[in-house]
């Protein structure tokens, strides 16, 4: 019998997922968490054949958890599941020790392919960012500013980008107002950048 995590804090997005796996996979036992916090605490309680993990969760640094999970229970197989753009965050999570990433805009043939290769010990990408990894390997961006940001800095600026305040992805990532301006005034240093629009124009020109 399979056994599943579903960590979403959208209950309706829980419970389409996990209609469709009882549906693949009969008998099934699909467990279901809704922050990090709450992942971690099963994950001492319970062996999942798969963990099916959300980038966006309140009160959760997901690229932490992502490594944390990677490191204490390194056989564990997680696939990240999300509406953000698989273009910024995949290869972050990839790199961190996700197995998979897809969209929640994605045919549900296609996250039954994720699901099924990372349970047969295979990675998932879909072909659209197996595209764009290619492209960017034959251009050797290995110029591209935004890698000389930390986990942290990355995600603050990619929450910078998708319209968040300071005071918003304080509360969303549970860090500090004071912190958050700290790695925003860092990373507007390493990328050379003095203000939002010149940021914005920036990750333009990087396919961000």
């Amino acid at each position: 019998m399979k056994k599943f995590l579903l960590a979403d804090d959208h209950v309706v997005v829980r419970s389409g997922i996990k209609l469709l796996l009882l549906e693949i996979f009969k008998p099934a036992e699909i467990y279901e968490a809704a922050d990090g916090d709450d992942v971690l605490a099963k994950l001492k309680e319970h062996v999942f054949d798969l963990i099916i993990l959300d980038i966006q969760m309140p009160k959760t640094d997901t690229i932490g958890l992502m490594e944390t999970i990677h490191l204490e229970y390194p056989d564990a197989k997680v696939l990240m599941f999300s509406m953000s753009a698989e273009k910024i965050y995949a290869k972050r999570f990839l790199k961190a020790g996700a197995k998979g990433f897809v969209s929640k805009e994605a045919p549900l043939e296609e996250i039954v392919k994720a699901v099924n290769q990372i349970l047969n010990n295979r990675r998932y990408i879909s072909d659209s960012l197996a595209d764009f990894l290619a492209d960017e390997s034959v251009s050797a961006k290995t110029d591209n500013p935004f890698n000389r940001l930390s986990a942290r800095e990355f995600e603050i600026a990619s929450l910078l980008l998708s319209g968040g305040t300071i005071s918003s992805i304080s509360k969303q990532i549970n860090i500090k107002v004071s912190t958050v301006g700290t790695h925003k005034t860092r990373l507007f240093e390493k990328l050379n950048v003095n203000n939002l629009l010149e940021l914005k124009e920036l990750a333009t020109n990087y396919n961000l």
